[in-house]
């Protein structure tokens, strides 16, 4: 049988002595917790994008139900719409039959106004014939009774033998006279008749005009109306298209409305899941750091060791400076320990003082400063307090506000309370270090690996905070 190699054979070689294999365990479980802080790093970015996701999800969901219901009466709407199109449609058609039928009436009325004046210029000129006719018998009329007045002098020269003859002429004068009269009477008639043919012409003629303006404009009219008959014929057309893509999309919205219920139930379910690791690796990095500390406590050896050395021994001092400020009188106990945070007037971020605040300016820096010497690899070193507000911060990072926040945020972290998970762990640790790896934000989705060891810091055996040095792998 093969050997496995993953195991040691009886014929290996012996076992290391026990310090070699206490310093491996303890680089191991270093990088152990380097691997799970940027898994969990990882999913951290996750569950925020998750989160996000939900968020967006939660809203399309909401929003799908509006939309539908929107979609709904907009249906309903469109429906109402094309029905009312269409009636629009019915009755313009019809309106329209009726138009045809004026424009006929008025061409037909145009046409008979037209004959009304010919035949009134045919009456005029029996008229004219007629009134020569009359003026004749008028003639003849005078000439008769020119006539019976003669005969009426020969009867009275004649004497007895022309009185029936003078009665002849008197009768015959009597009758040229009526004649006279009616032809007078006639002449007058045909006169007043003339006049009246006369103004109807005239009437005609106005009426004509207009017949023929209002059978030029009846004519455009249905040119018009043809044309909105083109287009209202258009308009019911695409309707009845806009009508059944709506159908057509509510069917589709409302078929696609569970699946969203059910991708927003699968990515929920996933969140949880994410989320459930998250804390279980949160659980195991808190046990990777407690094995690096218990290795090195033990006799392992890494990397770290000068670092917890030193920052061991500045936590010390740090205590120690505390103790003769408060045995000397510069500070009381109880001051030392203040946790009543004061804001810093239009301070952004947010900068805050304690009573003690002013001692650590005059005590920390030159400590803190000598922290940076040791190494390239050092990004700060800072005392905090149990709630992670830290005082006094290296110079490089305690210069005085500006107007802009984001600048400030960099370069401006003293006098700032930093409660994340790292600088409360720092500033409650009580063992005699703490290793924490953490991923630092440097902006545009980078991030890089720091390692984060704190000492605690005591005052007359009183838990103060802890000292905080940071640094990169």
């Amino acid at each position: 049988m093969q050997h496995d190699p993953t195991f040691p054979s009886r014929d290996a070689d012996p076992p290391r002595p026990a310090g070699v294999s206490l310093d491996r365990l303890a680089r191991n479980a270093s990088a152990l917790g380097q691997e799970i802080v940027d898994v969990d790093g990882f999913l951290e970015d996750m569950t925020q994008q998750t989160e996000q996701l939900l968020r967006q999800l939660k809203t399309v969901r909401e929003g799908t139900g509006q939309v539908l219901q929107m979609n709904a009466a907009m249906v309903t709407t469109i429906r109402d719409s094309c029905a009312q199109l269409e009636e629009t449609q019915a009755s313009f058609e019809k309106a329209l039959g009726m138009a045809d039928v004026a424009g006929r009436q008025s061409r037909e009325v145009l046409t008979w106004v037209l004959t009304l004046a010919t035949r009134t210029l045919d009456v005029e000129s029996v008229l004219e014939d007629v009134q020569q006719s009359n003026d004749q018998i008028a003639d003849i009329a005078a000439q008769v009774n020119m006539l019976a007045i003669n005969a009426k002098i020969e009867a009275a020269r004649a004497g007895t033998a022309g009185q029936g003859f003078s009665v002849v002429a008197d009768a015959i004068n009597q009758l040229s006279q009526q004649t006279g009269a009616t032809a007078d009477t006639i002449s007058d008639n045909i006169q007043r008749l003339v006049d009246w043919i006369t103004t109807l012409q005239q009437e005609t003629g106005q009426v004509s005009a207009t017949s023929r303006e209002l059978s030029h404009t009846g004519d455009k009219v249905a040119e018009m109306n043809g044309a909105v008959k083109e287009a209202m014929d258009r308009s019911v057309t695409r309707m009845k298209l806009v009508r059944d893509d709506a159908v057509e999309a509510d069917a589709a919205l409302r078929d696609y409305t569970p699946r969203i219920e059910s991708m927003f139930n699968s990515v929920q379910d996933s969140a949880d899941g994410v989320e459930d690791v998250h804390h279980r690796l949160q659980v195991l990095r808190n046990l990777s750091e407690a094995l690096v500390q218990d290795s090195i406590a033990v006799g392992g050896d890494t990397e770290d060791g000068p670092f917890i050395a030193d920052v061991q021994a500045r936590a010390r001092r740090i205590g120690a400076a505390f103790e003769e400020a408060v045995d000397e009188g510069r500070i009381s106990f109880d001051d030392l320990f203040d946790t009543d945070y004061r804001p810093v007037p239009n301070s952004s971020p947010e900068q805050v003082t304690t009573r003690f605040t002013r001692l650590t300016d005059l005590l920390l820096p030159e400590i803190l400063e000598e922290a940076l010497a040791l190494d390239d690899k050092v990004a700060f070193c800072a005392a905090v307090d149990r709630n992670g507000y830290l005082p006094t911060h290296n110079r490089k990072f305690s210069h005085p506000q500006s107007d802009d926040p984001v600048w400030n945020m960099a370069h401006c972290r003293n006098r700032r309370i930093f409660d994340d998970r790292v600088g409360l762990k720092a500033g409650r640790n009580k063992d005699p270090f703490l290793m924490q790896v953490y991923r630092r934000d440097m902006g545009g989705g980078d991030y890089v690996l720091m390692k984060d060891l704190s000492a605690p810091v005591f005052v007359k055996n009183r838990h103060w905070g802890g000292l905080r040095l940071a640094y990169r792998f």
